[in-house]
């Protein structure tokens, strides 16, 4: 494990219903990013958590704490640090 991999915080919110869930976590694995998700369909305190965040909708990634709405891949890409 390098140290970028230490550094990297990836949390996945997603919902069983979500095609854009399945898209951003294809992404991820194919890139080869370690993620945790969260199903907020199946975990209510995950679901309030994502809702105080401000946060209504899914996918939402946070990578160390920074969120991304949607399936940005520019933004994921950036805060990744992958070119």
């Amino acid at each position: 494990m390098n140290k970028s991999e230490v550094q990297r915080r990836v949390i996945v919110f997603t919902s069983s219903t979500c095609p854009w869930c399945e898209k951003v976590k294809r992404y991820l694995r194919e890139k080869r990013i370690r993620f945790r998700e969260v199903d907020v369909s199946r975990d209510a305190n995950a679901a309030r958590d994502l809702a105080r965040r401000g946060h209504r909708g899914v996918p939402v990634v946070f990578i160390n704490n920074r969120p991304v709405v949607g399936f940005n891949k520019p933004e994921i890409d950036r805060l990744l640090g992958i070119r």
